[in-house]
């Protein structure tokens, strides 16, 4: 095998990882057990070497060997499909051979995804996607916030005090003003981030104190704010590379909301979908492990949200339906932190902001597009004047995608564990081998979302693909992060790998690579990311417009070898083609962003380069390496693409 590369023609799932899924036990059923109980502690004692041998002892080996070997590829499957929790749901034969592959990865170590292997597979319903920038992202969290009646747990890379965060801190501030007026129980609140501090070289996680979390750094409300709320703040990385960049939210173990985006300010456009049914215990363990600390009101929490038959609550439907009634003044009352309008369902939000969208007398659907894409960042910055000011309906951006909640759908999560130290070992995880696996099942089509793309084992993956006649399409940020991937060891920026790719591959496989740089909704030229103005940060691969994998993970080293990730793999057609067309008419890439297949490199129609490219052939010599340092440090304290 390759240096840098996840063997898949040569993996099976082992006897011992099919009792570990196949087990009723994960970490969270025994810190219900004993609240007091570090997830560490759990962990070990479910899947540390004392239950590796046990389990070892126990079992009879298929074909004596201890990994279980299996012999054809149907049996790998049936395998696979016993390693999930599946209801009534159906997985296709794709879901399974990617959900296989992924399960391979932590054969010889569960640890490297942050999931209990027996969570690992579920189902659930997808009520909700959102394509769109921060500030909308950011008003769902809050309309779910507020609706809390017990715990929220919220997880993100980096928080910065500023208009995102203002939306999460009135939401908590209006949750316990509700608190207070139904005289309930206090909810309880979890926060963690990762804040780079000295701290963590001796205590990775470490709770921040309240002077910290409700300074002018991160602004969230002191304690005496909120009387009624219960709230902890946790800090975490893993040093030195580790990065904590999971991005999702829990609220009441009935909802999951999964997103690409951090809590900061910045032009990106950004993606989340929001996750109800079993699935959502899966999401709870993560958060369970993410946290580290013992959870000491868990079985209380817990034992607060069961229903009467003892499974944890489900939101029936979603209330994704169309209201009956459609208000005409919405669109004078979108949600701001300042002038809070709270929806009580997930039809009114969707009905209230892309009523914003539609045109009318005094505006344009573009003049409403750019003021979306503007929002706290580039307050006047002009939309392209050659653009069509109101496109058909099929063609124009609606950001809030509704989804049939009729049916539950097969979900895996597809995780990676944190890894410290600078090297290139901790390659094999769910995360990775499901876009590899991805890649190599493809039949007909992959579509890679990413603001960054350069990890040295996707890249010979994406030339099979495109060599097998399989069309592969990339949408990737022109400039993004382009210091940082300037460092050793990251392979290259985004203009170099781009024209790498064209470089290798035959005449045959050119064709079949469509390669993009971000052009947004209201532009008609990729705008390089340094400039601030249009950004894309959304992480997402659709196969055969079948399977998805959406999450937190960009197509970059760090994210590959470094980074804490979480995504999921979705087996819904339903709701992979609402985020192919939601893509589609959320940016202009497809129809301006293309680069040229034999330089790999994009040129408007007088030739030119887009302004401020610096070209594929900047490397890891000389001023680049100096860009790179400066591109870490922006890492670190948050200010840089990531």
């Amino acid at each position: 095998m390759k240096k840098h590369q996840i063997d898949l023609e040569h993996s099976n799932i082992s006897d011992r990882l099919l009792h570990f899924c196949t087990s009723p036990r994960s970490v969270s059923s025994l810190i219900a057990e004993n609240p007091a109980r570090s997830p560490a502690d759990a962990w070990e004692t479910l899947y540390g070497k004392k239950a590796v041998k046990n389990v070892n002892s126990g079992m009879v080996q298929a074909n004596g060997d201890a990994n279980g070997s299996i012999d054809t590829e149907q049996a790998g499957l049936k395998r696979a499909e016993m390693c999930g929790k599946w209801g009534d749901t159906k997985p296709s034969e794709l879901f399974l051979k990617i959900y296989h592959d992924a399960l391979c990865a932590l054969n010889g170590d569960p640890s490297r995804g942050m999931v209990s292997p027996s969570l690992m597979g579920s189902y659930g319903t997808i009520p909700l996607s959102i394509i769109a920038t921060i500030p909308e992202i950011s008003r769902h969290i809050a309309n779910v916030i507020v609706r809390a009646q017990t715990e929220v747990f919220l997880a993100t890379n980096y928080w910065q005090n500023g208009a995102a965060s203002s939306y999460i801190r009135e939401a908590i501030c209006e949750l316990d003003r509700r608190v207070a007026a139904r005289d309930g129980p206090k909810v309880k609140v979890k926060i963690i981030y990762d804040r780079g501090s000295p701290k963590q070289l001796f205590e990775p996680r470490y709770f921040v104190s309240e002077k910290d979390f409700s300074g002018p750094n991160v602004n969230l409300p002191s304690r005496a704010e909120i009387p009624n709320i219960e709230m902890e703040v946790v800090n975490y990385h893993q040093p030195v590379m580790g990065t904590f960049h999971a991005k999702y939210v829990v609220v009441d173990r009935k909802i999951a909301l999964l997103q690409s985006n951090n809590v900061q300010d910045n032009d990106n456009l950004e993606m989340m979908i929001h996750l109800e049914g079993p699935i959502v215990d899966s999401f709870v363990d993560v958060a369970v492990l993410s946290w580290g600390k013992p959870w000491d009101d868990f079985t209380q929490v817990q034992d607060e949200i069961k229903e009467a038959n003892g499974n944890i609550a489900i939101v029936a439907n979603g209330h994704a339906s169309q209201p009956s009634t459609t208000n005409p003044h919405l669109n004078d009352n979108l949600h701001t932190p300042s002038h809070p309008h709270y929806d009580p369902d997930i039809a009114s939000e969707v009905a209230r902001f892309n009523t914003f969208l539609i045109p009318t007398e005094n505006k344009s659907h573009l003049d409403a597009v750019n003021t979306l894409l503007n929002h706290t960042t580039n307050p006047s910055f002009p939309s392209d004047p050659t653009l069509k000011p109101n496109p058909p309906p099929e063609d124009r951006f609606t950001p809030y995608i509704s989804h049939s909640t009729a049916s539950s759908v097969p979900i895996a999560l597809v995780t990676r564990s944190p890894h410290g130290p600078p090297t290139h070992h901790s390659l094999p995880n769910p995360q990775n081998a499901s876009w590899l696996s991805a890649l190599k099942h493809a039949k007909k089509s992959v579509f890679i979302q990413s603001p960054t793309l350069n990890a040295e084992p996707l890249l010979p993956a994406i030339i099979g693909a495109c060599e097998r006649g399989v069309e592969v399409t990339c949408y990737i940020c022109l400039g993004y992060n382009d210091a940082g991937e300037l460092l050793p060891h990251q392979n290259g920026h985004n203009e170099k790998i781009a024209s790498d790719l064209y470089r290798n591959l035959s005449d045959f496989g050119k064709q079949h690579l469509h390669y993009y740089w971000y052009v947004a909704k209201d532009q008609t030229v990729p705008l390089v990311q340094s400039k601030r103005k249009r950004s894309c940060h959304i992480k997402i691969m659709i196969v055969d417009e079948e399977v998805g994998i959406m999450g937190n993970g960009n197509q970059d080293t760090q994210s590959w070898f470094h980074s804490c990730e979480v995504n999921v793999l979705v087996d819904g057609e339903e709701v992979v083609k609402g985020w192919v067309e939601g893509l589609r008419r959320g940016q202009n890439t497809g129809v301006y962003g293309g680069l040229d297949r034999t330089e790999g490199v994009w040129r408007d129609g007088e030739g030119k380069e887009a302004e401020g490219a610096i070209g594929p052939g900047v490397g890891g010599r000389g001023m680049g390496w100096i860009k790179g340092f400066v591109g870490a440090v922006k890492r670190v304290k948050g200010t840089g693409g990531f």
